[in-house]
């Protein structure tokens, strides 16, 4: 028996670190889809484009596009893009891209078919409300936007100060829970972790305490 597990929740909350890490404690698939979005915006930077581009160019260009995962590496129109996804001009721009409803149309629907038939854990910021609001469980991950921005630093890949990336993930926070395509929010029956006080290892130990035991084995 296959089963969906989704874990929402604001950028820098450990969504992927703790999906990882769950993904092999239960010998089940990740798909981190915030990636996907990530993905995209990289290809509208590359090719020129910015927000004000006109919509029939951006659309032309994400009907052409292929993602895929390979070895946890995300190939972008065949090309491992994995290293270059999280750079501050990326970071800056993705909130409108993946606020765009057809770009969400094209990427929700790469994930369905890429979970299809398959037990996985998916995280982003729609996972448990729009794209699989059946999931068998659902979690929304967050911490404080401090909290948050200490942990981007320290992962070295960003050029910020811990004050700029937090000015910078309050800003998204309210961008990505205002937008009318998908906002983020918690989904209905999701259950609500605040990590800001939580290692790794305690959020996962949270996260498993809720599951059923057979699928835990």
């Amino acid at each position: 028996m296959t089963y969906i597990i989704a874990i929402d929740g604001p950028s820098g909350s450990g969504k992927s670190t703790v999906s990882k890490i769950l993904a092999d404690k239960l010998n089940i698939e990740y798909l981190n889809t915030g990636l996907m979005y990530r993905a995209v915006t990289k290809l509208f930077l590359d090719m020129g484009l910015d927000e004000g581009t006109d919509e029939a160019i951006l659309k032309d260009l994400l009907n052409k596009i292929t993602i895929e995962f390979r070895e946890n590496k995300l190939f972008l129109n065949g090309i491992d893009v994995t290293k270059d996804l999280r750079n501050d001009e990326v970071t800056a721009n993705v909130s409108w891209v993946s606020a765009r409803d057809y770009v969400r149309a094209k990427m929700v629907d790469l994930q369905r078919k890429i979970a299809e038939n398959t037990s996985f854990i998916l995280d982003g910021r729609d996972i448990g409300s729009v794209v699989f609001p059946n999931a068998k469980y659902k979690f929304y991950l967050t911490a404080s936007a401090l909290t948050r921005a200490k942990r981007r630093y320290d992962q070295g890949e960003s050029e910020l100060s811990i004050e700029e990336i937090e000015k910078a993930i309050i800003k998204r926070d309210d961008y990505d829970s205002n937008r009318k395509v998908s906002p983020l929010k918690v989904a209905k029956g999701a259950i609500v972790i605040d990590s800001s006080n939580l290692n790794i290892d305690q959020t996962v130990s949270k996260i498993l305490s809720y599951m059923e035991k057979k699928d835990v084995l």
